[in-house]
């Protein structure tokens, strides 16, 4: 008997693999277009972005093959065309197009914000459906994206209906034989997919946009949910240990600084900042970390478009740091650089790790000193595990909570944002003035006990769909990036004017900082400009309003704070006074959830998770990058503070030392 090759009950099939190539060719061919200008178009590399990209389609349509392959294969002759037969053959057929569809319009939504592929940012949004669903419902007409999606998906079937795939694939008498050999190369390319290839491998260029041009939407987000934890001493180039640690504990040694004990793997020591001169002040301190605040933004960075005239008047009158950079790219990036002033450690946050709890951090310092420490949030800090990091590590939680419980464990308090207090809200909470006329109760509150308090408020309203109370400033509302901050900045307006009613303002310290830039994304392995962020310290007793240019990190601004209030303290902070940095101590740290940069001066080193150390010279002007010859001490003081932050966390030393 002859075989066919591709035997006639594979219609159908063929048609969906064909639809899925189609659809990926379309999806990034849109999106080469959308970054023409970013992406390296020279002939050859054009080729092989597009060629690769097509490798990694056929990867993944062999997993979307092999069930129905599998299904073929052990249904007998006789059942072809039964009714069994025909509902899994349609049923099936038009749940994997509806699949197509749905990821590919994500891809178009995702790519929006992030500039990238499906990525573990997209596996975490999986998990908090309720937010994420309302956010693109009030971002996007969602009824009309669904009607066009359900249209398309219907159209999709029709055509296939008409073209006889249905027919053609009932009435199909394929031998076992016939179907095995047209199974098996789809097999293959599955089960190779799976053992022997990574999303990684498509980081074939130095242009970050061919890159991503070159990853599978559906195959990057798999990627992503396997992969969302990067264990530095498996993944990253290595020091020995010891030497790493005192690398790392080199840098710290002045009078100001004693190791409890210089003869362990620990950075735990103590801090003094007193001495005849400076006694200590303990004033309360809110700290406002405002959503996706970029540098740029600021007229004091050049921005033409007087979109924060409140913050670049606290930037006159304030302790401003002009040369600050963020840690990485999300909220719960920016939280774990602040609390725990640590560098970034690759895949996800500590903020959504197990264990994260009974932490060093920021508010242990706080408590030390007897402050009541509370952690703000205008929705449910239930998202991005906030709220169990948080009240794990000794915040009471206030916050719009919609029922979820706190860990049991947890032993906090947890005070709600009730309905009769919210004015505007959408998918990420109340608006930021609601938020703060929150604080503001609570302040009152706290201060009648007479106890001094710590508050850490995050903000939400610069955040795409970008809506706010109407006729609070001049752009309307849900327009665009440019309205949501300027009514971020009229909100920190209107609640410094209001506290400073308040018998508690004139000693009440307000730090101001970015959690990160409004976008990351650039054609570099990380886009250096991408990552500036403003920070200030406002209403410090005795402090000259001062700008400092000092290069620094987002993890060195509360360790300044404790400095400038000349408390002495025990540490276990990677954070350094800024004010008091030489030349030699500037520095930062910026990074994804892959790529770990430490930048000093104009040079910068990327680590990677294949074992890679590429060292650039960075230009500031353009933001470019350009390899040159690296440089053993700075690689090697650039391994250690990653080798070491990550050894921390894994071995338990970041934990609180027990009494």
């Amino acid at each position: 008997m002859k075989i066919k090759i591709f035997p006639t009950r594979f219609t159908l099939l063929k048609a969906y693999i064909g639809l899925f190539l189609v659809l990926s060719f379309i999806v990034r061919l849109s999106f080469f277009i959308w970054n023409f200008s970013e992406v390296d178009n020279a002939g050859f590399t054009l080729v092989e972005t597009f060629g690769i990209g097509f490798f990694f389609d056929l990867a993944t349509i062999s997993f979307f093959a092999i069930p129905y392959l599998i299904y073929l294969l052990v249904l007998p002759k006789r059942f072809y065309g039964s009714v069994v037969d025909k509902i899994i053959t349609y049923l099936g057929f038009s749940i994997g197009v509806l699949i197509l569809f749905f990821s590919f319009f994500g891809e178009f939504t995702f790519w929006d914000e992030f500039h990238r592929r499906y990525n573990f940012i997209a596996v975490d949004y999986l998990v908090y459906t309720y937010e994420v669903v309302k956010n693109i419902n009030e971002s996007y007409p969602l009824p009309i994206l669904i009607s066009a999606m359900l249209a398309l998906v219907l159209t999709s079937i029709f055509i296939v209906y008409k073209l006889g795939c249905f027919n053609k694939t009932f009435k199909s008498k394929t031998t076992f034989r016939s179907k095995l050999i047209a199974s098996l190369p789809w097999m293959v390319i599955g089960v190779i997919s799976l053992m022997f290839i990574t999303n990684k491998q498509a980081d074939f260029s130095g242009n970050r946009y061919n890159n991503e041009l070159a990853k599978s939407g559906i195959y990057s987000f798999f990627a992503a949910f396997r992969n969302n934890e990067l264990p530095y001493n498996e993944f990253y180039k290595t020091i020995p240990k010891e030497e790493a640690f005192q690398t790392v504990k080199v840098s710290y040694l002045d009078s100001k600084n004693t190791f409890e004990n210089a003869n362990i793997n620990s950075i735990y020591r103590t801090i003094i900042n007193t001495d005849s001169i400076h006694k200590s002040i303990k004033p309360n301190v809110i700290f406002i970390c405002v959503e996706s605040l970029s540098s740029d933004f600021l007229s004091e960075f050049g921005n033409k478009r007087n979109i924060t005239p409140i913050l670049d008047s606290l930037a006159n009158n304030s302790l401003f740091f002009q040369n600050l950079y963020a840690t990485g790219t999300r909220t719960v990036r920016g939280m774990e650089a602040i609390t725990l002033s640590i560098p970034p450690t690759p895949g996800r946050s500590i903020v959504k790790r197990k264990d994260n709890q009974g932490l060093f951090t920021i508010g242990e310092v706080f408590k030390e000193k007897g402050y009541e420490r509370n952690f703000f949030y205008g929705g449910d800090g239930y998202f991005d595990n906030m709220n169990t990091y948080f009240g794990g590590n000794g915040f009471n939680i206030v916050d719009r909570g919609r029922g979820f419980l706190l860990d049991k464990t947890i032993k906090t308090t947890r005070t709600n944002i009730e309905d009769d207090e919210v004015t505007f809200e959408n998918a990420w909470g109340v608006c930021d003035m609601d938020l703060y006329n929150k604080v503001l109760n609570e302040a009152d509150k706290v201060y009648a006990t007479g106890k001094p308090f710590f508050d850490f408020v995050m903000t939400t309203s610069n955040h795409k769909p970008y809506t706010y109370p109407e006729g609070e400033i001049d752009i309307p509302s849900g327009t665009g990036r440019n309205g949501a901050v300027k009514y971020t900045d009229y909100a920190i307006g209107q609640f410094i004017k209001k506290s400073q009613q308040k018998s508690w303002f004139k000693n009440t310290v307000f730090v101001i900082m970015s959690d990160h830039c409004a976008s990351s994304a650039g054609r570099w392995e990380l886009d250096v400009k991408n990552y500036h962020i403003p920070a200030l310290i406002f209403n410090l007793p005795n402090q000259q309003p001062e700008k400092v240019n000092k290069l620094a990190s987002q993890i060195d601004v509360f360790p300044t704070l404790f400095s400038v209030l000349h408390w002495d303290y025990k540490s276990n902070l990677f954070g350094k006074n800024i004010l008091a940095m030489q030349p030699g101590d500037e520095r930062a740290f910026i990074g994804n959830y892959r790529k770990l940069g430490y930048l000093k001066e104009d040079k910068i080193l990327i680590l990677d998770e294949q074992k890679n150390a590429n060292f650039y010279s960075w230009n500031p002007l353009n933001n470019s990058l350009t390899s040159i010859p690296s440089d053993e001490n700075f690689e090697k003081k650039s391994i250690s503070f990653y080798e070491v932050s990550d050894d921390l966390y894994r071995n338990e030393g970041l934990k609180l030392k027990r009494k």
